[in-house]
């Protein structure tokens, strides 16, 4: 038992190791500000706050591409560097705003193209077909965001859910 979990773990850093190299290699490369442009239109509607050359764009694009291939783990550092980013952003730091809410419901989604990790772990494990479950996976995976951006989006129109500056929270106290 031991034994198979030593092969499953070397075949999850495998993967991981590759991936992440694979990302900071498009990073320094350039390829994620130009992912970052020809996304513009789309970053702009989900993402409306963000300015389109701000750096938290290709964070969470960068994000958002390894959870598409499935590198759970992998996806966990960029999504904090993408948190990171839209709270400097934030008018009241430590607050979650809407771009930050609407990222957090595609990123807990999870909208994954290719499973490599559950394929990775398939393989190790001795399947016949390890990639058989790409198809499925996918189609549910693809649904999977849509009811907590559809929610944070429409909740973000309510105007209880609007953030404050701490200067219109004094004054709103002061009254």
């Amino acid at each position: 038992m031991l034994r198979l979990r030593l092969k499953i773990a070397l075949a999850l850093i495998g993967v991981m190791a590759l991936w992440l190299g694979l990302m900071k290699i498009a990073e320094e490369a350039g390829l994620v500000q130009l992912l970052s442009k020809v996304l513009a239109p789309i970053t702009k509607k989900v993402f409306p706050d963000i300015p389109p050359d701000h750096q938290a764009i290709g964070s969470i694009i960068m994000n958002i591409a390894a959870n598409m291939l499935g590198l759970n783990n992998a996806a966990t550092p960029l999504g904090l560097k993408a948190m990171k980013e839209l709270n400097s952003l934030n008018p009241k730091p430590g607050t979650a705003t809407n771009a930050m809410v609407t990222f957090l419901a595609i990123n807990t989604g999870g909208l994954i193209l290719i499973p490599a990790t559950a394929i990775a772990v398939r393989a190790a494990s001795g399947s016949a077909n390890p990639g058989i479950i790409i198809g499925p996976r996918c189609s549910a995976h693809c649904v999977r965001p849509l009811p907590g951006v559809t929610a944070s989006k429409l909740l973000q129109k309510l105007p209880w859910y609007k953030i404050k500056s701490e200067k219109e929270d004094a004054n709103s106290s002061g009254r």
